[in-house]
């Protein structure tokens, strides 16, 4: 899992990047936010940032918001950092879009669970991305039976584009995807199986 971190203090960054590779995550580490943002809307950008709220460029709010509006970059999942503890911060902070609101100095285990959770999330979102997409390509594959379709009022066969009549099983599977079991009615089994049935026994029963 690739992860991101904007922090321009120092410490505080190194920190975050020692912590995150033991932890076996592949990190990218920049000290402002115009950078961030940068890294964010590029080809195979991490998942998941961890943004300094005041940072020089793009503050994390800032970039936050942008994250939101941009469809390339909607998915990320955000961890805002920083040494606002207020609730009217951190209110702030969840409408401009951060999905997780850390108080600095942060605690290490606390740091790690967050982190954890997040990625929880991403995976819930990539494995409902990918449901959906198999869903519309099965869509996309379905044949739909549209308009008036002429039908014998004898033998029920079906009039086909082509103008040949054919069966109702047979013009279903070629405009559709459904596929057929054949059985027999309980009606058909009397009107039509069961007379028969009873004529092969009638004549069993006269041989010598």
């Amino acid at each position: 899992m690739k992860i991101l971190v904007a922090e321009d203090q120092a410490v505080s960054r190194h920190i975050l990047d020692v912590s995150l590779r033991t932890w076996g995550y592949e990190v990218t580490t920049v000290e402002d936010g115009t950078r961030a943002w940068e890294i964010l809307q590029g080809d195979d950008a991490p998942q998941l940032a961890i943004l300094d709220w005041l940072m020089p460029g793009m503050d994390g709010i800032e970039i936050c918001r942008q994250i939101r509006t941009s469809p390339a970059t909607r998915s990320v999942y955000v961890i805002l950092l920083t040494v606002r503890s207020r609730r009217e911060d951190k209110i702030r902070g969840l409408q401009a879009g951060a999905d997780d609101y850390i108080i600095k100095p942060f605690d290490r285990d606390e740091l790690r669970a967050r982190v954890q959770v997040g990625i929880r999330v991403l995976g819930l979102q990539g494995a409902l991305a990918q449901r959906v997409r198999e869903l519309e390509e099965a869509l996309s594959r379905v044949k739909q039976l549209q308009g008036l379709l002429p039908i014998c009022s004898y033998c029920k066969k079906i009039r086909n584009d082509r103008n040949y009549w054919q069966q109702v099983d047979g013009y279903i599977t070629e405009h559709s995807e459904a596929q057929f079991s054949h059985g027999i009615c309980p009606d058909c089994y009397v009107q039509y199986v069961q007379p028969e049935l009873d004529r092969v026994q009638g004549q069993v029963g006269k041989k010598p």
